[in-house]
């Protein structure tokens, strides 16, 4: 006779007779295990039929979706046990309540369960595990690089809490990208950019889980999968205007000494974190040498003529020490005061309405059409130095100072005008023409 195995069977039942009362789920298999655990489910007395396994018809909570949901939890605590066989499981009521959790999109408590199944835990585990994990170059992930993950996992959360669900690795289709992006545009009132960059550690997470064999969807990988951007509209100053702001006469000390700083990072290129931390000890055989903070990188550049003279100046010293947000509060004035007024294309911060953590003010990009002193930054300097020199030195030299690692990246980055182009080209058949 030919002997049938016996299969586990899951019952859902109802322990109670109160107004409300909660089902329950109990699994067993012969006299290898009995276990039972609450579903967290609620529904009203006498709504509940046994013989049927149903919630019966009733106003009170949505019977046909919690239907669904219980038939299809038993289907997946059966697919989870036959899984379970292959790993060795222990099969107990801590086991039966994970897997309940997990299917309800509920955390289970276990960190390394939850961190293989929910986006925001994964990226918890991925940014503990990135603070001491080694680049190829064997250095340390930057810390501002810890803080952009630490961010986007925010607006994971923040995301969470709008749609009111919490996500699954799996979850990460194209419909939770249209989503997600059209969260961050209308209620965060972020700018394509912006997005962009949390839309990339996205994928750097979909990526790594991907490659550990975590189960995650695979919709990342597809074009539509994009990360937003748009042009951006950063300004520089031309060597004009850069000899107005040397050659211009300041009465108050602190704008003086601001205005001083500003020449040395237009002519050396530097980031400002990098120049002005500049002392006598970088200056070396004619030559300013600095190990900068974000590369790691030494860079070393001739003194330009107008940094020699500001040197010379203060008895071979380096301007006064000040933070970085007085020298863009300051470099604003000093532009304002030699009158660049011209309306140029451009963002700049600016207060607007929105709640985000209870406050009912924050501060976003603002896109439009500015005096361009409005929209100087302490980034122009090394914008300016790029652009100013590009054309006249071979890129490499150039992109070796300001640290860019491709020509496609550093072209997107100076920004030289359609019209400066074709001025390029008319002084050069001027000059061919002379010849």
């Amino acid at each position: 006779m030919r002997k049938y195995e016996i299969m586990a069977t899951g019952k859902f039942r109802i322990k109670t007779t109160n107004d409300w009362n909660t089902i329950f789920y109990r699994f067993k298999h012969s006299n290898q295990f009995d276990i039972e655990c609450s579903t967290g489910i609620q529904i009203p007395n006498k709504r509940w039929s046994d013989s049927k396994q149903e919630v019966l018809s009733t106003n009170d909570v949505n019977y046909t979706d919690i239907n669904s949901r219980l038939k299809g939890l038993d289907s997946s605590i059966r697919k989870e046990y036959e899984n379970s066989k292959l790993k060795s499981e222990t099969i107990n009521t801590s086991w039966l309540k994970e897997k309940i959790n997990i299917y309800f999109n509920r955390e289970t408590k276990n960190v390394d369960v939850d961190a293989i199944i929910f986006l925001s835990n994964y990226i918890v585990a991925f940014i503990e595990e990135a603070k001491t994990k080694k680049t190829r170059n064997n250095t340390l992930i930057k810390h501002r690089t810890i803080q952009h993950y630490t961010t986007t996992l925010n607006k994971i959360l923040a995301f969470e809490t709008h749609t009111r669900s919490k996500l699954k690795l799996v979850d990460l289709s194209l419909n939770f990208h249209t989503k997600f992006i059209e969260f961050l545009e209308t209620e965060q009132k972020l700018n394509p950019n912006t997005i962009g960059g949390y839309v990339d550690d996205l994928k750097l997470f979909c990526n790594n889980a991907d490659k550990k064999g975590i189960a995650i969807s695979k919709e990342f990988k597809l074009s539509e999968f994009y990360t937003p951007s748009n042009k951006t509209k950063d300004i520089y100053l031309n060597e004009k205007e850069i000899n107005q702001i040397y050659n211009a006469v300041f009465e108050q000390d602190y704008l003086d000494n601001a205005r001083d700083w500003f020449i040395i990072g237009l002519r050396t290129g530097f980031r400002v974190s990098d120049f002005l931390k500049l002392t006598p000890k970088n200056l070396i055989d004619g030559f300013i040498e600095k190990q900068t903070l974000k590369t790691d990188f030494p860079v070393i550049i001739p003194i330009h003529d107008q940094v020699k003279a500001i040197l010379e100046k203060r008895n071979g010293d380096f301007p006064r020490k000040i933070s970085d947000q007085k020298f863009n509060d300051y470099i604003k004035i000093i532009c304002k005061e030699i009158e660049l007024n011209e309306m140029v294309d451009g963002a700049k911060i600016a207060p607007i309405k929105l709640k985000e953590n209870g406050k009912e003010v924050i501060h976003r990009k603002k896109f439009d059409k500015f005096p361009k002193h409005e929209l100087v930054t302490s980034h122009i300097c090394r914008r300016s130095f790029a652009t100013n020199l590009y054309g006249k030195i071979d890129t490499l030299t150039i992109m070796k100072i300001t640290g860019h690692k491709t020509e496609s990246q550093f072209l997107a980055y100076i920004k030289i005008t359609p019209r400066e182009y074709a001025e390029k080209l008319k002084t050069y058949w001027k000059n061919a023409q002379i010849a």
